[in-house]
């Protein structure tokens, strides 16, 4: 693997560089108790994380277990030798918000550094945590780190710790699917569990304890800790920090009959999510990235979103084939193309298209969006329907044999990306084609590696680059007989905007800005289920500034 080392300004000085690499002020007590012990014990429980970077503030988080309310004192200190104290002030852990705190740091200095702390009242201190403010004015190059889908029981959140080996950018961002809340046995199977790895609560997460104690479990993991403790993180929830393929006004794995109203489950999920991530109340926000970059952090889940379509509904009790094709035509060009269904909402969508026209005003090169579904469209090709090997479940099968119809139908597979939304998405492209905009999309959700061309009727919009899961499996789990490259080679093939992708392997995504260029290095780590497995492979993608097109060559 080479990587490329950030500019001076970016690297952290060298004597804290070897303190934080031997485990010590970075590290400090982090690896000594067993984890489920890390989550119940008093005082500091989950290190440190810090997000919501601003050019002159940044958002600091904690957590202090106590039997009542609790001051903490907030110390931000400055990345160099001297280590001066450079702002401090109070904030409350209490009971009513689990215990955790957050506070913002403001009046900073763009562009830089800082390390961070918390001091209870008897002294005790939390883990140390780096954190760095956006830049201002003229940037030469920007760095972030990007995740999505980390299921705890399939597997060692191995991206995580090589992202904080590597320790080679500015930022990360968490796309989504932050954990999951399945009961134990569910997904991953119980045949699939890795062992070591826990689950607590062992059932469904419903309740707002329950949310809390989930994400408890999760942060109670030494490598989710390490890369909140080494970097602002900028995140937003996809569907399973609530439930499955989750939407304004439901979701498919929520049971109002057994599981109550939906409205009190997001609720829960939203809170807890809130309290236990370095995140603002807002549901969307700009960062911005000198003169080089708008980023837009999206919610695409449950502000807006329509109920997703489903196959099973258009094909329900048909069982002629030509039927069948015919029902799908009759979708495609009838209540698919609905011109009312959202996934944005009017709101967001404004905030958007505003934005991108400030940003392009301001002369600014790159228009990101940090979102969780895919944009670009993605058809089944028809062949995997008879390429599946005996035993493949009944669920799989299902699946796979759908989508083979819908792409005879010229229908794409997954209602739940933007794909399920085609008027939706032709109104953000016309947006962005107004602004004048040079669009990157960032997405997470699918499980693997993707490359899109984002075009609408031909007229160029921008590139998309999605990013493989740290655990979660992806289509190899359901086309494993089939060779990786024959599977990429035939879902490039079957579909014009997507360029390229990888169908089978684990680990996440640095993306680099640079007023020139915009790329993605695609890194991939050896296995999920050996701890401590590094990058084996990287893949690098990327496109110039103005040509909305990836360069391949």
């Amino acid at each position: 693997m080479s990587v490329t080392e950030p500019p001076q300004s970016a690297k952290i000085p060298p004597l804290d560089r070897r303190l934080f690499l031997k485990g010590g002020v970075l590290g400090a007590g982090l690896m000594g108790a067993p984890l489920a012990a890390q989550s119940t014990a008093g005082g500091f429980t989950h290190g440190v994380a810090s997000g919501e970077p601003g050019q002159d503030r940044v958002l600091l988080w904690t957590r202090f277990v106590h039997r009542q309310d609790v001051p903490l004192t907030w110390q931000l200190l400055s990345a160099d030798g001297t280590r001066r104290l450079v702002a401090e002030g109070e904030v409350v852990a209490s009971p009513e918000n689990d215990f955790c705190a957050k506070a913002w740091a403001t009046g900073l200095t763009p562009g830089t550094w800082y390390y961070y702390r918390f001091v209870s009242p008897d002294g005790s201190i939390s883990d140390e945590g780096r954190t760095r403010t956006l830049p201002e004015g003229r940037t030469a190059r920007w760095r972030m780190g990007v995740f999505s889908c980390s299921n705890i029981g399939f597997g060692w959140f191995n991206a995580y710790a090589a992202a904080a080996r590597a320790d080679d950018f500015d930022c990360a961002f968490h796309l989504g699917d932050y954990l999951y809340e399945y009961p134990l046995g569910t997904y991953p199977g119980e045949n699939q569990i890795q062992p070591g790895r826990w689950l607590d609560p062992q059932t469904e997460i419903v309740a707002l304890a329950d949310y809390r104690a989930r994400y408890a479990n999760y942060r109670s993991d030494p490598d989710l800790r390490r890369i909140h403790q080494l970097f602002p993180m900028i995140s937003g929830w996809d569907d399973h920090e609530s439930t499955n393929d989750s939407w304004a006004g439901g979701a498919q794995n929520h049971q109002s009959e057994t599981e109550g109203e939906w409205s009190v489950r997001k609720a829960a999920a939203k809170r807890a999510y809130r309290e236990w991530m370095p995140v603002s109340d807002e549901d969307w926000a700009t960062y911005e990235v000198g003169d080089l970059a708008t980023l837009f952090r999206l919610e695409t889940r449950l502000t807006a979103r329509a109920e997703q379509f489903d196959f099973s509904k258009v094909l329900a009790g048909i069982d002629d084939p030509g039927q069948a094709q015919a029902a799908l035509v009759a979708f495609r060009d009838g209540a698919y193309t609905d011109p009312s269904r959202e996934i944005l909402g009017s709101s967001q969508r404004a905030w958007l298209s505003a934005g991108m026209k400030q940003s392009r005003k301001d002369g600014k090169p790159w228009q990101v969006l940090v979102q969780q579904v895919l944009l670009g469209s993605v058809m089944t090709p028809p062949a995997f329907a008879d390429a599946m090997p005996p035993g493949t479940p009944d669920f799989i099968r299902r699946y796979i044999t759908q989508g083979a119809l819908a792409a005879r139908a010229e229908l794409p597979r997954s209602m739940d990306a933007w794909d399920g939304y085609p008027a939706a998405r032709a109104r953000l492209f016309r947006d962005a084609l107004e602004a004048d905009a040079n669009i990157v999309s960032l997405a997470g959700d699918t499980h693997n590696a993707w490359a899109f061309d984002l075009d609408l009727a031909g007229e160029r919009v921008g590139v998309e680059f999605g990013g493989t899961s740290v655990t979660s499996p992806g289509i190899e789990g359901a086309l494993g007989s089939i060779p990786p490259a024959n599977v990429e080679r035939a879902i490039v093939g079957t579909n014009s905007q997507l360029k390229w992708m990888d169908s089978s392997r684990r680990g996440y995504m640095v993306v680099e800005l640079t007023p020139e260029r915009a790329s993605a290095e695609h890194r991939f780590v050896a296995s999920v289920r050996d701890k401590g497995a590094g990058v084996t492979a990287t893949t690098t993608i990327a496109t110039g500034a103005n040509r909305r097109m990836l360069d391949l060559s």
